[in-house]
């Protein structure tokens, strides 16, 4: 923990563990955000730290960014000093090799983001608004003292986005699909909404796991084992080895988030003759499922979609959640009923030869996106 410049209405630390603010504050802040969600729970964040999955050692060293009102945390930003771009979703690679042959430094940068998590939720969290624009201040300060290349602010909503804009931030626009849930009472009647074509693939698809003998269970986190735990690490480091990668997280944070957030965590589990072939990971709370990882240990046709989509669709309808995040990317998830939604990111960069460079690529890019947008948004699945 070390001081960084003051508000005189505020005490600001920079906290390198979650820990130095304690559980209650922290998720007394994140509870009073409209743009909440379980990632930014000390209980996932926290995970992420003590396991090591996002750490100094793996190249996110955190430095949280508070404002105390005398022993009251009165605004936080989830931040990180960053050594690499793994994990962030939102490419800068190509800035950072730009900066190597020019003989400059890119790395370490600083990072608002929740590791390895694509999901917009708030990171100029604050009690009130003059507690978000001191953060803002605050945040300035640190940047510009810090002697880095660059600061990132990845998926705040829209409004905070506008607000980093007016501070001197670059926006970048991204595209996700989301699936919004219109009251369904049945799988059957979300169906119904689609085209003919959509909806007889995704029968098709649904009955060739049925004919392989598969069968689903949905297992939430209070009632997930270790075994269940241990099965769907095997499957996400399946995954990853298959696209020849390396995992970025480990069974200690699968474990934790098992035993410290049991109402926002689902498995679904497919087997076939009685050993389980396949597992997805969800994270939830009342307002949206969100898709995070998925892995098979036995091959099968449209085992994916039924895994990682339909059973999740049909757990948002039972329990009348609103919508389904299907996770970064993904243009496939249109003709299964999600739809092109907008995300955004802020970048400011200390050079101001490459802040001008980067500047006139978003604004290009920025038109390619809503050009793209336009088109998906043509193609719609629905009747």
């Amino acid at each position: 923990m070390r001081p960084t410049l003051d508000n005189p209405d505020y005490r600001t630390r920079i906290l390198s563990s979650l820990a130095e603010a304690g559980q209650s504050a922290w998720d007394g802040l994140v509870q009073a955000q409209t743009e909440a969600n379980p990632f930014l729970s000390y209980a996932f964040l926290h995970a992420l730290h003590e396991s090591g999955s996002a750490s100094e050692d793996s190249g996110w060293q955190p430095q949280f960014l508070t404002l105390w009102r005398g022993d009251a945390l009165a605004a936080a930003l989830p931040m990180y000093a960053k050594f690499h771009s793994y994990g962030e979703y939102v490419f800068d690679w190509a800035w950072a090799d730009a900066y190597r042959r020019n003989g400059l430094d890119y790395y370490p940068k600083l990072l608002s983001a929740i590791p390895f998590t694509p999901v917009t939720g708030s990171r100029l969290m604050a009690i009130d608004d003059a507690a978000r624009a001191a953060l803002l201040q605050a945040l300035l300060g640190v940047q510009q003292a810090s002697g880095l290349s660059s600061t990132h602010i990845l998926y705040p909503p829209q409004a905070e986005a506008l607000q980093l804009e007016a501070a001197g931030f670059l926006l970048r626009k991204g595209v996700q699909f989301h699936w919004q849930n219109e009251s369904y009472d049945s799988f059957e009647q979300f169906l119904a909404t689609l085209e003919q074509k959509k909806r007889k693939n995704i029968r098709a698809e649904r009955r060739k796991v049925q004919e392989a003998g598969i069968t689903l269970r949905r297992v939430e986190g209070r009632d997930a084992t270790e075994a269940d735990w241990r099965f769907f690490k095997r499957c996400y480091d399946h995954t990853y080895r298959e696209h020849y990668s390396t995992p970025y997280l480990n069974l200690d944070f699968f474990l934790r988030i098992g035993a410290t957030m049991p109402d926002n965590v689902l498995l679904v589990v497919a087997e076939r003759d009685g050993r389980p072939i396949a597992s997805s990971l969800l994270v939830y709370d009342r307002h949206a499922l969100y898709g995070r990882y998925w892995g098979c240990v036995e091959h099968h046709p449209c085992l994916h979609f039924e895994t990682a989509y339909y059973q999740p669709l049909e757990f948002c309808i039972e329990r009348r959640i609103a919508a389904f995040e299907g996770g970064a990317q993904g243009e496939h998830k249109m003709a299964r009923g999600f739809l092109p939604q907008q995300t955004w990111s802020a970048h400011w960069l200390a050079h101001p030869g490459f802040s001008d460079a980067v500047e006139r690529f978003l604004a290009q890019e920025g038109k390619g996106v809503e050009a793209y947008v336009g088109e998906l948004n043509e193609r719609s699945p629905f009747k």
